[in-house]
């Protein structure tokens, strides 16, 4: 966590949030279609970089397999979730006629997707398609629903973000569905991971 939040990274992206936010405000398109890619900044790629220098065979004999891709996944989706939630924070607090923003859902929203970026750079072995792959999958979604499937509004990334429409449970039925996520995608990248240092 100390590496994940303590970093260039977190730093570049808490203030380029702060300044979008500062800038253009919360209900502004280019907040929402920055999130998928300032919350890659702290930690999305940092398996990659141990597994391609070779430090993770220093990490691995002190910390364990599993330990180790368990404090991979969790260190990269908490940093990612507050290099977006803290910049909101500071402008629900100061600005003045500040959108209406959910801290908690911007957190688990940001965090899914740095764990998707995060499973992609393990799927992938590369760090363009890790800090790519998320916008242009959060752009599909967009485009998808915005031209084809208006319906399903539980699949649109702004939703996630400030909703609109009546959910279970409010925005605790978000939360599930971005936890739900969150498993989902820890599953793929521990079965990723574990396949490539199994021999390390």
């Amino acid at each position: 966590m100390k590496r994940a939040i303590i970093s260039k990274g977190f730093l570049a992206g808490f203030v380029l949030e702060l300044v979008i936010l500062w800038k253009v405000g919360g209900d502004s398109e280019l907040f929402r279609v920055t999130v998928p890619v300032i919350s890659t900044f702290p930690y999305a790629t940092a398996w990659l970089a141990d597994y391609q220098s070779g430090y993770i065979k220093a990490y691995l004999p002190r910390c364990g397999r599993t330990s180790y891709i368990c404090g991979k996944f969790l260190a990269c989706g908490i940093a990612g979730g507050l290099v977006e939630m803290l910049p909101c924070l500071l402008y629900l607090r100061f600005a003045k006629n500040a959108a209406a923003l959910n801290p908690l859902l911007i957190f688990f929203s940001a965090m899914v997707w740095a764990l998707l970026s995060a499973t992609l750079a393990a799927i992938s072995n590369s760090r363009y398609i890790a800090y790519g792959g998320s916008f242009v999958i959060y752009y599909i979604l967009v485009i998808l629903h915005d031209r084809y499937f208006e319906d399903i509004y539980c699949l649109y990334p702004y939703e996630w973000i400030q909703y609109e429409h009546n959910w279970i449970f409010d925005e605790q039925g978000i939360v599930i569905l971005l936890s739900s996520l969150s498993v989902l995608l820890f599953l793929i990248y521990y079965n990723t991971v574990r396949r490539c240092i199994e021999r390390v």
